[in-house]
């Protein structure tokens, strides 16, 4: 028997519980995958809390690296005692092991280890989309980028970094700030002392920027759109602080003929080629040392909730992961 973190009504954290489920054998197009390192992002509070509602009961948890045990019928890319890794099927990563479609897995290259995969695959696919897809940032850019001091955020500083684009991030604190330079953001602003579109305009000599990528949602709206140029790009790609409130599509016009949009991993992850390309760009990334993983806490599987409670309260860095 397997072990899970499961939910059976949405709220906090206590509503997470450590069951035992049944695995069955993979059927037709599954390989059933024993998890060695869990990833831990947003979106899975989001989930547990009932943003994102879910059928209940629930798994939790859409981001994991492990070993292929077993393949079912039809599966031809992945055999037995293959390293694989995936983050765009449906909920469940928070457990010991699991049956993957798999068109949703990929397979881990040498030189990247478990864990590194298992912190990445969310987190660097969201950058990979971001800045190599939804805004294409070709280098010598000036851009804004909220969180740098976050799971995603500092992998975005190192991307940036290796694409030759100047990172402005915001951070609450100094530590944070010492942090997302040290990853390679060229400005930080620590927004709990000082105005982020004051500075993002005296960073730029009053231009702003071509593209703000955010994460936190309703605590940085609608200053993020004072720090874009004319013709900018609102890239709303998170609600860390809650969702983006209803807006008159009017604020854009008025702001300088804005563009908006809310991007998901999913609609870009779209098919097995789009993946594996996606994926091959990350690893590339990493096996070049480009980009390094940053996992700075780990927690027991059995332990979800803590994770859960220290990431929403703002006292993590990096990337969490969950231990079987």
């Amino acid at each position: 028997m397997a072990q899970a973190i499961r939910f059976h009504k949405a709220g906090g954290p206590e509503e997470l519980s450590f069951d035992t489920v049944d695995v069955p054998a993979p059927g037709a197009g599954e390989v059933r995958v024993r998890h060695t390192a869990i990833g831990v992002n947003y979106i899975d509070t989001y989930h547990r809390s009932g943003l994102y509602p879910l059928p209940l009961p629930s798994g939790v948890g859409t981001e994991a690296a492990g070993v292929a045990e077993a393949v079912g019928a039809g599966v031809t890319d992945f055999k037995r005692g293959d390293r694989v890794a995936y983050c765009t099927t449906a909920v469940g990563a928070y457990s010991t092991e699991r049956n993957v479609p798999a068109d949703k897995l990929v397979k881990i290259p040498d030189g990247v280890d478990d864990r590194a995969a298992a912190s990445l695959m969310l987190k660097g696919l969201t950058v990979q989309y971001l800045f190599r897809q939804t805004y294409r940032l070709k280098g010598d850019e000036t851009i804004v980028f909220h969180a740098a001091a976050g799971g995603v955020g500092l992998l975005a500083c190192q991307w940036a970094r290796a694409l030759g684009v100047k990172m402005i991030g915001t951070v609450g604190s100094d530590d944070k700030a010492k942090l997302a330079r040290e990853h390679g953001c060229a400005h930080t602003i620590v927004y709990t002392r000082e105005n982020f579109v004051d500075r993002v305009k005296e960073i730029t000599g009053g231009k702003g920027v071509p593209v703000v990528y955010d994460g936190v949602g309703k605590d940085t709206f609608p200053a993020s759109l004072d720090c874009l140029r004319p013709r900018g790009m609102f890239v709303s790609y998170g609600n860390a602080s809650g969702p983006v409130a209803a807006f008159n599509l009017g604020m854009l016009a008025q702001k300088g003929s804005l563009y908006a949009t809310r991007p998901t991993l999913v609609n870009y992850a779209t098919d097995r080629e789009s993946l594996n390309a996606m994926a091959g760009e990350l690893f590339g990334m990493v096996r070049t040392g480009k980009i390094k993983a940053d996992v700075r806490q780990t927690f027991a599987l059995k332990d979800a909730a803590e994770a859960h409670r220290a990431l929403q309260s703002r006292q993590t860095t990096g990337s969490t992961l969950l231990l079987p």
